[in-house]
């Protein structure tokens, strides 16, 4: 049996592995979100993280990325373009958590590297599909002589 639609093209390696790891940033998100709707609601530290027992700042921080990375994680997941927008602000909130505010939130280096590492690796995976793009535009052209 003949198709109802032709196939479109196959996506690329470069393609694959970038929708692999959207794919795997969405799941550390919800991981993460699960963590802190898990802490404020007293599931975690033997309650200890709960709203009610938070200093201000803990919970409006808390809060802010108990909402942000569940809604990155979906973002991701569906490979829609606000998805990693919503990762970056979650992921820069929580910098600023630990390196601008330590006094307050601790230092967590390996956060820190881990979100950086992400959006280098974000950067990177952008940069080679836009190249890899502009390369196939340039030999795939039907009004060339």
């Amino acid at each position: 049996m003949v198709a109802d639609s032709a196939k479109g093209p196959r996506s690329s390696l470069t393609e694959t592995l970038f929708v692999l790891f959207l794919r795997l940033v969405a799941l550390g998100s919800l991981w993460f979100a699960l963590q802190y709707w898990a802490m404020l609601t007293g599931v975690s530290f033997n309650g200890q993280g709960r709203f009610d027992l938070l200093p201000p700042a803990w919970k409006a921080a808390y809060t802010a990325l108990a909402v942000l990375f569940p809604v990155a994680a979906v973002g991701l997941w569906l490979l829609v373009s606000w998805g990693p927008v919503i990762w970056l602000i979650a992921a820069a909130t929580e910098i600023a958590m630990h390196e601008a505010y330590p006094s307050i939130f601790g230092i967590d280096r390996l956060l820190v590297f881990m979100h950086a590492a992400i959006a280098i690796v974000f950067v990177l995976f952008r940069l080679a599909l836009f190249i890899q793009r502009r390369r196939q535009a340039r030999t795939v052209r039907t009004d060339s002589p």
